[in-house]
C-alpha cells in the first residue's frame, strides 16, 4: 500500500517542497531512497522505536520510502515524523485522508515525543505558498511558525498527538500569532541603553554618525576604556527594523536553529560578538551541511570584532567580498547558497600589544617596532572599508561620578532617523543603495560637492597629517553623513573638519 504526504528542504534561506512517499509491500527489509544524508538515514531507527511507544509496529514486510525530487540531497532528522505517519498509513495501522493536505515536519525521540527542528520560518512560508491546508511541526516551533499570516499552524507534543488529530479523534486549535503586535510591542526592546555611559561623549558622536549614514567604524584605546561597552549599545540608536527586516533577519535565525522556542520575531537588530580564535567557515558560512555564518546572523544588525589584530587574517580577509557585495555566496559542487550579509562593522583593538600606546597617564612598555607591526595584522583592504578610525581615551574618575543627565539611545535615535529619511530621498532611485556609506566613488563626486573654502581644507589636512588618497573618500562620506544630522543641503567646513578627525589610522606617523 502507497502513502503519501508532504515536507520541505531548506537550501540557503529558501525552502523547496519534497514529497514524502512511502510504500509496503512483498518483501523484505528497509529502503530509502532520495539522496538522504547519515541523519536521514538514521531515521528508520528513531522512527522504529518511537511507534512502538504507542501501540503500533515497524513492518516486516519490505518497506520504500522515497524522498522526492530524488536529485536534491535531504539532510537533518526534520522528516522523522512524515515518515512515521506515511509507515502506518501504508501499512494499514490508521486510516486517514488528510496526510496529503499537510506539510508534515518534526524529529522523533526514540519515546515518541517531538523535538525542536531549523529551518521552520522559510518551510513555513513555502507552505503558505503552495496552499496547503495547514504544518503540522513540534509544539515548540508552533509559534516561530504562526507568524506566517493566512496558514494554520498545529503544534503536537508526540507522534500518538498527530495521528489522533489526522485521525480527527481530537481536535487542535490552530496556533494564530498577531505579527504586528509582537513587532510593535518588541522593536524597541533592549537591554543596554546610552544613558548608563558616562563621559565619552566624542565616542558617542562618532557613533551617531556611524549610525546615520551606515558606516563602519573601528575604536582604538586601551583596556577599560569603554570600546566594548559603547559597541554593544549601537543596535539600540540605528533605526528601528521594518516588519519586512524583522522577517528577513527572523529566516536566516530560523534556519541557524537560533530562534528560541518562546521567540516568533526578531524584532531588534542583531548584535553578534564571534571570538577571536573563530574559523573563517564560522564568519562567512559553509561547511559540509551549509550554515549561515555569524555575518548572516548580523544581518540587519551589528557585527562587532574585538581585538581585531587578535583574529586570524585569513579570517578577516573573507569578509571582503561580503562587506562590499552585502552577500555570502557558498558554492558546491552540485548547488550554490545566497545568505544575507548586510551588516554594520564594528571593530575595536588595543593601540599595541601591551595596550598603554598614546595612554595619557600609563608608560607603553612596547618595544621599537612593535607598534607598527602590531597595526600591520589589519590589512590595508579591510581598513579601507572602514570609515570611521576613532581614539578611546579611559573616562576619569570625574566624569564617571558626575551626576549630570545623559543622553539616552531614543533620543539619538531620533536625529539618526531623521538624517536617514535625508538618505532615503537622496537615493530612492537607487536600488541597491539607501545610506551614505554605500556611495560608489563616481557617486561621491555627485552628491558630496564642498565649496572652495572645504578644498583648501581638505588638502591642508591630507599634506599636514599624511592622509592617504583611500582616506578621502571615505572622509566626504562622513561629512556628508555629518551634514544630514545638522539638517545641511551643503557640506561646510566644520562638517569636514570633523570628519577629518576620524581618520587615525590613515595618519602618518602615528604608530610611530
Amino acid at each position: 500500500m502507497l502513502a503519501k504526504t508532504y515536507g520541505c528542504a531548506v537550501h540557503g534561506v529558501e525552502a523547496r517542497k519534497i514529497t514524502v512517499e512511502v510504500n509496503v509491500g512483498q518483501g523484505l527489509r528497509f529502503h530509502m531512497s532520495g539522496l538522504p544524508d547519515t541523519a536521514v538515514k538514521e531515521s528508520e531507527h528513531r522512527v522504529e522505536s518511537a511507534i512502538k511507544q504507542f501501540g503500533f509496529f515497524m513492518p516486516r514486510e519490505k518497506t520504500v520510502v522515497n524522498l522526492a525530487p530524488a536529485d536534491i540531497r535531504k539532510e537533518g532528522s526534520a522528516y522523522d515524523l512524515a515518515i512515521a505517519l506515511c509507515i502506518l498509513q501504508a501499512s494499514g495501522q490508521i486510516e486517514t485522508s488528510l496526510l496529503e493536505e499537510f506539510v508534515i515536519m518534526g524529529e522523533l525521540a526514540l519515546d515518541g515525543s517531538l523535538r525542536p527542528i531549523k529551518g521552520v520560518l522559510p518551510i513555513a512560508i513555502q507552505t503558505r505558498k503552495e496552499g496547503y491546508k495547514g504544518f503540522i511541526l513540534p509544539k515548540d516551533n508552533a509559534r516561530e511558525a504562526a507568524i506566517v499570516d493566512e496558514l494554520d499552524v498545529y503544534g503536537v507534543a508526540s507522534l500518538k498527538e498527530a495521528v489522533d488529530f489526522l485521525e480527527q479523534k481530537i481536535s487542535i486549535e490552530p496556533l494564530h500569532v498577531d505579527t504586528r503586535q509582537i513587532f510593535s510591542t518588541q522593536v524597541s526592546d533592549y537591554d543596554t541603553d546610552f544613558s548608563d555611559v558616562q563621559g565619552q561623549e566624542n565616542i558617542k558622536r562618532a557613533m551617531e554618525i556611524a549610525a546615520a549614514g551606515g558606516h563602519n567604524v573601528i575604536m582604538i584605546g586601551p583596556p577599560g576604556a569603554g570600546k566594548t561597552m559603547l559597541a554593544k549599545r549601537l543596535p539600540t540608536i540605528l533605526p528601528p527594523l521594518t516588519l519586512h527586516e524583522a522577517l528577513e533577519t527572523t529566516k536566516i535565525h530560523s534556519v541557524a536553529g537560533k530562534v528560541g522556542r518562546d521567540t516568533a520575531l526578531i524584532a531588534t537588530r542583531p548584535f553578534r560578538a564571534p571570538h577571536h580564535t573563530i574559523s573563517d567557515v564560522a564568519l562567512v558560512g559553509g561547511g559540509g551541511n551549509p550554515q549561515p555564518g555569524e555575518i548572516s546572523l548580523a544581518h540587519n544588525g551589528v557585527l562587532f570584532l574585538d581585538e581585531l589584530p587578535e583574529f586570524k587574517r585569513t579570517v578577516l580577509e573573507v569578509m571582503r567580498q561580503p562587506m562590499e557585495d552585502r552577500k555570502v555566496t557558498i558554492s558546491r559542487a552540485k548547488v550554490s547558497l545566497d545568505y544575507p550579509a548586510n551588516f554594520m562593522l564594528v571593530a575595536s583593538m588595543n593601540p599595541c600589544p601591551c595596550g598603554y600606546y598614546n595612554h595619557p597617564e600609563k608608560e607603553c612598555v612596547c618595544g621599537p617596532g612593535v607598534v607598527q607591526r602590531y597595526l600591520s595584522k589589519v590589512s590595508g583592504p579591510l581598513l579601507d572599508r572602514i570609515d570611521l578610525h576613532v581614539e578611546v581615551v579611559p573616562v576619569s574618575f570625574d566624569e564617571m561620578t558626575a551626576r549630570r543627565k545623559v543622553e539616552t539611545s531614543a533620543e539619538i535615535r531620533e536625529r539618526v532617523v531623521q538624517a536617514r529619511l535625508i538618505q532615503s530621498d537622496r537615493f530612492h532611485d537607487q536600488k541597491s543603495i539607501y545610506c551614505n556609506a554605500m556611495m560608489p566613488s563616481n557617486m561621491v563626486k555627485e552628491i558630496c560637492e564642498i565649496n572652495e573654502a572645504g578644498k583648501s581644507l581638505l588638502k591642508t589636512a591630507m599634506e599636514r597629517l599624511g592622509l592617504s588618497a583611500r582616506a578621502y573618500d571615505r572622509i566626504l562620506k562622513v561629512s556628508r553623513t555629518i551634514a544630514d544630522l545638522a539638517g545641511s543641503a551643503e557640506i561646510k567646513t566644520e562638517h569636514l573638519a570633523e570628519a577629518i578627525q576620524y581618520r587615525s589610522l590613515d595618519r602618518e606617523g602615528w604608530a610611530g
